[in-house]
């Protein structure tokens, strides 16, 4: 291992008006795709614009060369090949299948933010950057996950996400006999979380009495919000080791938590975008086609 720097350079275009640079900056630089990871680094005094020390009460007003330099330790040319299944793509975003046992992002090298690149084509816009997914899935959930290609459109569809102008619909295996629908409102780590739900389908189950098909909308995004509430309710998900009850663990075949779709306005082309992802074999195994 060696210390070494991660230097990033980006040029603003011209703007119609002046923005701080904690709003301009979230999705600028491959390596901070999030307000949060942004105002860290301001704070760390990673960031120059026009060469002077940068904070977040700087503001940009169009032609500044913003910097980026984070002191980072790097392996010996190692490079993630994996590839992923491509949904849909444009100049802007794209959506890709996301498999299960693999984080999103994170400091580790296998990540899926670290597989974009070459699976995606690189934007031709002027502010095209290094593609970062916008949202998180849990390491072992499947399904369709949304990435942005530029730095405007990375910081337009976080804003989609925390306006609640994504619509997400997820499928579940749960353990257990349920209502054929409801609303979970429990709170998750003393914050006000919501999720509905609504049984697709029920099958008895010799080990686990009945097994049911779950239709979930979160109406909010707290970490493990789906597991956590469907075990507060003595449903687990299949194939959930961390809020699954002792005695019904599913190992080797992984979580039964499926992504399905995601449908939201295009920022830049005001379509409506409706992509949903298959459900896994896996799943249709136990519910057979539907």
């Amino acid at each position: 291992m060696q210390e070494n720097k991660t230097v990033e350079t980006h040029i603003v275009p011209p703007l119609s008006i002046p923005i701080r640079l904690q709003e301009y900056g979230v999705g600028v630089f491959s390596s901070v795709p999030t307000k949060s990871a942004l105002k860290k680094v301001l704070k760390k005094k990673f960031i120059t614009v026009n060469g002077a020390m940068a904070s977040t009460g700087t503001y940009i007003n169009g032609g500044e060369t913003i910097t980026l330099i984070v002191p980072t330790e790097i392996t010996a040319n190692k490079k993630l090949i994996f590839e992923l299944r491509v949904i849909y793509e444009d100049e802007h975003l794209a959506l890709i299948h996301k498999p299960g046992g693999i984080l999103v992002s994170g400091n580790g090298f296998k990540t899926i933010a670290h597989a974009l690149p070459q699976n995606l084509q690189p934007s031709t816009l002027p502010n095209t950057t290094k593609p970062q997914p916008v949202h998180r899935l849990d390491y072992a959930t499947t399904g369709v996950l949304l990435t942005g290609k530029t730095g405007s459109a990375i910081r337009k569809l976080n804003q989609l996400f925390e306006d609640k102008k994504v619509q997400k619909v997820y499928y579940a295996v749960t353990i257990g006999e349920m209502p054929p629908y409801g609303k979970i409102t429990s709170p998750i780590d003393d914050k006000n979380a919501e999720s509905h739900f609504e049984v697709v389908q029920s099958v008895a189950s010799e080990k686990y009495g009945t097994l049911n098909l779950a239709k979930l909308d979160p109406k909010t995004g707290r970490r493990h919000q789906l597991r956590k509430h469907l075990a507060s309710i003595s449903n687990p998900i299949l194939g959930d080791q961390t809020y699954g009850r002792e005695g019904f663990i599913l190992k080797g075949k992984g979580l039964y938590l499926h992504a399905y779709s995601l449908e939201f306005i295009h920022p830049f082309t005001a379509e409506k975008i409706s992509i949903t992802d298959d459900l896994p074999k896996r799943f249709t195994k136990i519910f057979g086609m539907l």
